[in-house]
């Protein structure tokens, strides 16, 4: 097998390769065995029709499919283990001759690793956060838990208010008809919550425990359920009850309440405290975040197309695995959102964009810094991925072959251009 190589425009490359006349000999015998089962002709039985009376009958491109696919996989890989490229998508494959007797040639035409040239990264300039927790910041963390400790309780001496939740038997008509999901009883609505129909929470407001009154609304015209959007609907509806939420008293038996404090005093220190570290924490992020995107605006690459369309792919299944975890399926998200998977698949290309081009800048400094990593570094990492998947270090360690070791650096690497070039950046 041998091989040439092609540099093309935009980060591409075409790969030629040629597999012997012998090794494709191989390959039709390969196809033909697979196939004598099923091919018969007169005077023969099946299964035992010679290879060259076979090809004599219906030419010996009835192999050549088979022959193909036995030898384009292995020749592929022994292609890119030599080439010397680092590519980055699926080979697009074509076959350029395919002939028995004669060498069988196909191209496999690849993204590779895009040329990054840098501009300028370190002393990048930043905006500068403030990080010092304010007591608005204070307040809203005990407006949260003053909700987390809320109770509900019954009123009866006034109507509905907005932000009460009311609790009503509703039944929906059109043309005087009911319609299908128009109705429910014991209903806890959230006035003010705009999880109903535009309107129709506004006119509940004001209802007395126990009265019955017509809720006139329109539907939307964009409503999911086609046979009712953008019509005009009378609801029958009965309020049963009423409950508004209460908050407990922010003192000291709420600190005690809430936290392992005896005062409200301490408990807002503690709070300080807790902001300013999540407030630094994000500064951090922030600060990394606008530092890459400096890079990247600075830099200079040509981005294969099909490079993204597989960091599109490998986005799209990772969003499918998360929403798997909560129940839901792909395709039942895209019917949710009323979009197909070509939109999804344009929708994502800008952030897979943007994942590729962070890559690339982050690998590149390291490579201008010669970032290397130690032994020490190396364990450390691989200690938390074994505490990640509750595994023992050593048997992990053992697991690792040398392409995935390889990996494991190279994300250390880019996590070292990470704080070197925020560490270097200046904060204006």
């Amino acid at each position: 097998m041998s091989f040439q190589i092609e540099k093309l425009e935009n980060s591409m490359a075409k790969l030629t390769i040629e597999a012997d006349s012998a090794a494709f000999d191989q390959a039709m015998t390969k196809a033909y065995n697979k196939n004598k089962g099923s091919l018969s002709i007169p005077g023969f039985r099946k299964g035992k029709v010679p290879q060259a009376m076979i090809e004599k009958m219906y030419g010996p491109s009835i192999f050549y499919e088979d022959a193909a696919n036995f030898i384009i996989p292995d020749a592929y890989e022994e292609a890119y283990e030599g080439c010397g490229l680092e590519i980055t998508s699926r080979p697009e494959i074509d076959i350029v001759q395919i002939e028995k007797g004669k060498s069988f040639i196909f191209t496999a035409t690849v993204a590779i690793k895009p040329e990054v040239t840098l501009g300028e990264y370190k002393g990048v300039s930043v905006p500068k956060a403030d990080t010092e927790p304010t007591e608005e910041d204070i307040n809203a963390e005990i407006e949260k838990e003053r909700e987390a400790q809320s109770r509900m309780v019954a009123v009866e001496d006034r109507p509905a208010e907005d932000g009460d939740t009311a609790t009503i038997d509703f039944e929906g008509f059109i043309d005087g008809e009911a319609f299908e999901g128009g109705k429910s009883e014991n209903y806890p609505l959230t006035l003010g919550s705009h999880s109903f129909i535009d309107g129709f929470e506004e006119q509940v407001v004001g209802m007395q425990i126990g009265e019955e009154k017509d809720v006139q609304v329109t539907f939307p015209e964009e409503y999911h359920q086609k046979e009712l959007a953008g019509k005009p609907a009378v609801f029958k509806v009965k309020l049963s009850e009423i409950k508004k939420k209460e908050l407990p008293e922010v003192d000291d038996e709420f600190a005690q309440e809430v936290s392992e404090f005896d005062t409200l005093e301490e408990y807002k220190a503690d709070l300080k405290k807790t902001v300013k570290e999540r407030k630094e924490a994000k500064a951090k992020a922030d600060k990394e975040d606008a530092v890459i995107e400096k890079l990247i605006e600075d830099a200079q690459m040509d981005m294969p197309e099909p490079m993204v369309n597989d960091q599109v792919e490998t986005m799209i299944n990772e969003m499918s695995s998360r929403m798997q975890q909560q129940g839901l399926t792909l395709e039942q998200y895209l019917q949710f959102t009323g979009m197909d998977m070509d939109t999804l698949k344009e929708q994502t290309k800008p952030q897979a964009v943007k994942r590729l081009k962070s890559r690339l800048v982050l690998e590149a400094v390291a490579e201008a810094e010669h970032l290397e990593v130690t032994e020490e570094r190396y364990d450390e990492e691989l200690q938390n991925m074994a505490s990640s998947y509750q595994m023992e270090f050593d048997k992990l360690k053992e697991l690792i072959g040398e392409n995935e070791r390889k990996q494991i650096e190279n994300d250390i690497k880019v996590q070292m251009a990470v704080d070197l070039v925020r560490d270097a950046a200046v904060e204006a």
